[in-house]
């Protein structure tokens, strides 16, 4: 007889899922203090655009992480095992290199500015292959759905704190200062590494060889890897295209910086942690197959609403309504494709597998997004918007193809459910 499903209310009540809240946020929140909060404080102290235009090029690391991946999938440090232990360098260097960019001026040191910020983006892009492969080698395959879900609200969390607490506190209390609060944040990420348990019962790779080649080997090899690689490109194309040009289409409608920041960044960022959660749910009882068929599908058919805003033109209404649905049926999407690309990775090379997984995922929107305004002006706003939506039919239908071998091999980690065993309560759930 199956033990009954979790409620909501349970899996929220075990410490392991504020574990995964913490570190998202710890993950999350370096991501704004490299780009857009950076920005604004070199716009505020002068520096000119063509200086800032190239400072994006700090954040490469993030796209280029599966690269060292392979270093930390093999090697442990001499402390708290080969997750935490990397987990913990990278939160206090990155501690330390957010404090030092407080220090900085961004127009007198730029080449300074420049150095630091490409340090925490690496140190931030490392932290999250660490992050990453703990996930998977700690949640069971019933547990990714949540575990995501729960990961990713702490992340939106951790990008609201970089950018509307700290644009809030340079206001109130100058930039070098907003700068170590943030810095002192990440001891939110410090803690949950040391309450955190390592993943048990797991052989690394034997030599950095073994640790670089054996994971594409071990992929390739799968019945379909290529075309999981397909999927993962094409999943949420067609929404990363759409948002790249969803801010200059309000305010060519005519919506104020204030009435795009309050709905589209304020309760947009609510409803992505709300379908996150409602996402992580669902699947438990959905299956991974058809939730990511049901959530891929509500994901494209929400961009028909920015469609709709774009025929009936400035509408405070409709754009909340646009926003609200996209941003709810994206987290739920996102839960799905996380625990999905969760399922590819062999826990001995998780580190590797996902880094690696995950650029790929997002090369394809990255590089796409960028022919996204030639899109619009070609194609007018409904049109681009219509375009959008059948982006999303390629990767449903090559669903449909993946054979079910595709996944990695089961091997369940030594550790507790995220959700607490019946009659043990919260407290018999530690945190693992």
């Amino acid at each position: 007889m199956s033990s009954p499903k979790p409620s909501f209310l349970q899996v929220l009540s075990s410490p392991r899922v504020w574990l995964l809240t913490a570190l998202g946020f710890a993950s999350g929140l370096p991501l704004l203090l490299v780009g857009g909060t950076l920005s604004t404080w070199m716009k505020n102290e002068g520096v000119d655009l063509k200086t800032i235009g190239i400072f994006t090029l700090v954040a490469l690391p993030y796209s280029l992480k599966f690269i060292w991946a392979p270093l930390m999938d093999r090697y442990s440090l001499p402390f708290l095992g080969r997750r935490r232990g990397w987990l913990l360098v990278t939160q206090l260097g990155l501690m330390a290199a957010i404090a030092a960019m407080g220090n900085v001026d961004p127009r007198g040191a730029p080449v300074a500015m420049a150095t630091l910020a490409a340090l925490v983006a690496f140190l931030s892009s490392s932290q999250d292959v660490v992050s990453d492969a703990w996930r998977t080698d700690t949640l069971s395959e019933s547990e990714r759905g949540m575990g995501v879900a729960t990961f990713v609200m702490g992340y939106r969390i951790g990008m609201l704190a970089a950018g509307a607490l700290a644009l809030t506190l340079s206001d109130l209390v100058g930039w070098q200062r907003t700068y170590w609060v943030m810095a002192a944040l990440m001891l939110v990420g410090v803690v949950a590494t040391l309450l955190a348990k390592e993943p048990q019962g797991l052989r690394p790779p034997r030599t950095l060889a073994e640790a670089a080649v054996v994971p594409f080997v071990d992929y390739f090899r799968r019945d379909g890897a290529v075309l999981a690689l397909f999927f993962l490109v094409l999943y949420k194309l067609g929404d990363a295209i759409a948002g790249g040009m969803t801010t200059p289409f309000y305010v060519e409608l005519g919506f104020s910086n204030t009435e795009i920041g309050a709905i589209s960044k304020g309760v947009g960022m609510g409803a992505t942690i709300v379908g996150a959660l409602l996402g992580g749910t669902l699947m438990a009882r959905l299956g991974m197959r058809r939730s990511l068929f049901i959530f891929g599908g509500l994901q494209a058919v929400t961009n028909l609403t920015f469609l709709v805003l774009a025929l009936v033109g400035k509408n405070h209404l409709m754009l909340a309504a646009a926003i609200c649905s996209d941003n709810l049926c994206g987290g739920m999407a996102t839960a799905a494709f996380g625990a999905f690309t969760m399922s590819l990775c062999n826990r001995r090379f998780s580190a590797t597998q996902f880094a690696l997984l995950s650029a790929l995922a997002n090369l394809g929107g990255r590089v796409l997004s960028s022919t996204s305004g030639y899109l619009a002006t070609w194609m007018g706003w409904a049109g681009f918007f219509g375009f959008t939506v059948a982006l999303a039919f390629p990767a449903l239908i090559l669903l449909a193809f993946l054979p079910q071998g595709i996944a990695a091999p089961v091997e369940e980690p030594a550790s507790e459910a995220v959700t607490p065993a019946p009659g043990n309560g919260p407290a018999a759930a530690v945190a693992r």
